[in-house]
């Protein structure tokens, strides 16, 4: 069932709910309304009686028979019945469908204690009020049929029930009219998003001025677009670069090859070959273990987080960037050293922390005149800050923006090792660590990366 007809339905449903419960109160309320009216008109009819009975000192009770007789479209199938205190009947009337009231001791007993009781008899309503005055006591009964009253609840019930059925219908219509006006717009909605495909990721979903929640998804919508084709255009560009670079090698490792096997060739002469071809399998290694490097850090669910003191972790990296290439030198310095250990711990992994780092400080290395780079760590309460200066080639502002894009290189860094891929595994691993990096760079004060970290008692 399409959502257009579950709005529909269930709008009829609650229309017919609403009035089935209304309908009932009515009925209900008109019932005992109808009930109240009649138990008053038999105990009018009793006390009339009563009043005539009393005044009457002869046993002569034509009088009240005649009044009895006489107004019989008051009440339909009557019955009246007299007896004093000692149950002995002094007065008794029937009509011709009516039915003799006879007094159970029941009767007698709950009339006398409320002076008036109200009870059904032989299918028929009949009222008993105990009479009083200074001369006599007796009870009095009038029992009848309340025919107009059932007609009228009859009549009033098809009525209802009639109402109740058109309007269940009425709503079910009326509920269709507005389920398709209310599902215009997404209808509208789901056809624009059917015509986003992979080769047309810049088509967008028409928004309005409204602030309603269909065009809040509207707009959700597309600045998730705006996301997923930002990243489609950063992957592509990623498996264009990627593909560039790794071909390099081994289109050189193939051309080498090629060429040595064209004749033969002296020992030396095959050595030479064999080593050129061996540094071109090491550069490509180290492009694939960078490319794998990036495709892990971009994955959270592999994040095995544990409370890392950075401190030491940096104390690592400046040893190894020293043992891997002996021109290479860093200096760390603390601005303040903390006593509260927990200032330099934060939730991390230790090994991409390890990366991160070690990629910021031997880019210093590499690009600096004197291949030195000076580290400082600043603590405060909520966050760990490491700066990475070095003095060399300035990188232009341009640059900056793009430095951290995969494969992107200055015209200055093009001259030096590498791949343009250290920064962006930076940044991304920083980013799942919920850090941070910039860079500031001039010539006064050379190049300085800020990397900053949150420790482990930043609630965020």
């Amino acid at each position: 069932m399409s959502i257009r007809y579950k709005i529909a339905l269930l709008f009829a449903i609650l229309v017919t709910f609403i009035l089935a419960i209304t309908s009932m109160s009515v009925y209900l309320f008109s019932a005992k309304e109808r009930n109240d009216s009649f138990r008053n008109s038999l105990k009018n009819r009793a006390a009339s009686t009563a009043r005539v009975f009393s005044g009457i000192r002869n046993n002569d009770y034509s009088v009240l028979r005649k009044l009895d007789a006489s107004s019989v479209a008051a009440l339909v199938s009557k019955s009246v019945a007299i007896i004093d205190d000692d149950g002995v009947y002094q007065y008794s009337y029937t009509d011709s469908s009516g039915v003799p009231i006879l007094f159970s001791q029941k009767i007698i007993e709950k009339t006398k204690r409320d002076a008036d009781y109200y009870f059904n008899y032989s299918g028929k309503k009949c009222l008993a009020l105990y009479y009083t005055d200074s001369s006599r006591h007796f009870i009095i009964a009038v029992a009848a049929s309340d025919i107009i009253s059932s007609e009228y609840l009859e009549n009033l019930k098809r009525i209802l029930l009639l109402e109740m059925l058109s309007a269940a219908l009425l709503s079910y219509l009326t509920g269709l009219l507005f389920a398709r006006r209310l599902i215009k717009p997404i209808q509208k909605l789901t056809g624009e998003v059917n015509l986003i495909s992979t080769n047309n990721l810049s088509q967008r979903i028409e928004t309005s001025a409204a602030n309603d929640e269909l065009n809040k998804l509207a707009q959700t919508f597309n600045d998730l677009m705006d996301r997923l084709q930002e990243s489609f255009a950063i992957h592509r560009r990623f498996i264009s670069n990627a593909s560039h670079e790794l071909s390099t090698p081994l289109t050189s490792i193939s051309s080498q090859l090629e060429v040595a096997l064209q004749r033969q060739r002296s020992d030396e002469e095959y050595r030479e070959v064999m080593q050129s071809v061996h540094e071109d399998i090491r550069e490509l290694q180290h492009l694939t273990k960078s490319l794998l490097d990036i495709a892990k850090a971009g994955s959270q669910g592999s994040l095995d987080l544990t409370e890392v003191r950075l401190d030491e972790v940096l104390f690592k990296v400046i040893l190894d960037v020293h043992k891997q290439n002996k021109t290479y030198s860093a200096d760390l310095n603390f601005e303040t050293f903390p006593e509260d250990e927990n200032l330099l711990t934060c939730f991390g992994n230790a090994n991409l922390l390890y990366i991160a780092c070690k990629n910021i400080i031997e880019n210093g290395c590499k690009y600096a005149d004197n291949k030195q780079s000076n580290v400082t760590v600043i603590f405060d309460d909520l966050k760990i800050i490491v700066k990475v200066a070095n003095k060399g080639d300035v990188i232009a502002e341009s640059d900056i923006q793009n430095i951290f894009q995969p494969f992107f290189r200055t015209d200055s860094a093009i001259k030096k090792p590498g791949f343009g891929l250290g920064l962006t595994l930076t940044k991304r691993i920083l980013s799942l660590h919920k850090g941070s990096i910039n860079v500031e760079s001039d010539l006064e004060k050379g190049t300085v990366f800020t990397i900053q970290l949150p420790n482990i008692l930043n609630p965020h």
